[in-house]
């Protein structure tokens, strides 16, 4: 009887506390489990097995909120709206013979030219846009040394006065047929213009780097979509 007592007594699950403060792996011991209340009004458990700490969430209104990142291996269903940051990608291929001059990128069509109050070279923003990489391939150079100025401007709402929000100079030694990369971090502001602006890309090269030539250009940009 005593070592049935016993057996019955060492399978039994001790008790779940309830703590005040986030259990951190530390402050559990091996094998112990707790749960907690998060700020944001959801019920966490978690658990110290083998020296690292596990955690499982659960709500009242079958709302699930995942803090890093998520991994689907197989399809993804959704008959509600994605929403957040996404990526968006545009194409702004256009033919020119550059010269010096200050040239919008095309957002429809290949019609570039010096005035971004164009229907061809602005997009109306509907969300909050960030610019994150702009690839820029040119066709056969004539002059290697030029530097590329490229940019971001905008006009507000109501407003056609255009305001430059960020520029970057690429200054390397380029080469004919090869792509350039101007990423986020390049510019020297952060290259974000806010929903209902009209937007408008361009470049402008110094000296003038070639007749009239082929140009390849992809811009990709973080969009906030909301709901």
């Amino acid at each position: 009887m005593i070592r049935e007592a016993r057996r019955t007594q060492n399978s039994k699950q001790d008790k779940i506390q309830v703590v005040k403060s986030q259990p951190s792996v530390n402050s559990l011991r091996e094998g112990q489990e707790a749960i907690y209340l998060s700020k944001s009004n959801r019920l966490e458990r978690y658990r110290k097995e083998k020296g690292r700490l596990w955690v499982s969430y659960m709500d009242t209104d079958n709302n699930y909120t995942v803090n890093k990142d998520l991994n689907v291996g197989g399809n993804l269903n959704v008959k509600g709206h994605i929403v957040g940051i996404q990526y968006q990608l545009f194409m702004h291929n256009f033919s020119d013979n550059m010269d010096t001059a200050k040239v919008y990128l095309p957002w429809t069509t290949t019609s570039e030219g010096g005035d971004m109050n164009a229907a061809q070279r602005s997009l109306l923003t509907p969300f909050k846009m960030t610019l994150n990489k702009l690839y820029f391939r040119p066709e056969t150079l004539s002059d290697e040394t030029a530097n590329f100025t490229f940019g971001l401007d905008k006009q507000d709402d109501g407003d056609t006065t255009v305001d430059s929000i960020a520029t970057f100079t690429y200054e390397p030694t380029l080469s004919s047929n090869t792509m350039i990369t101007v990423s986020k971090s390049d510019f020297n502001n952060t290259p974000t213009i806010e929903a209902g602006k009209k937007a408008g890309l361009f470049v402008q090269a110094n000296p003038d780097p070639s007749g009239s030539i082929d140009w390849y250009v992809t811009s990709v940009w973080e969009v906030e979509i909301l709901n």
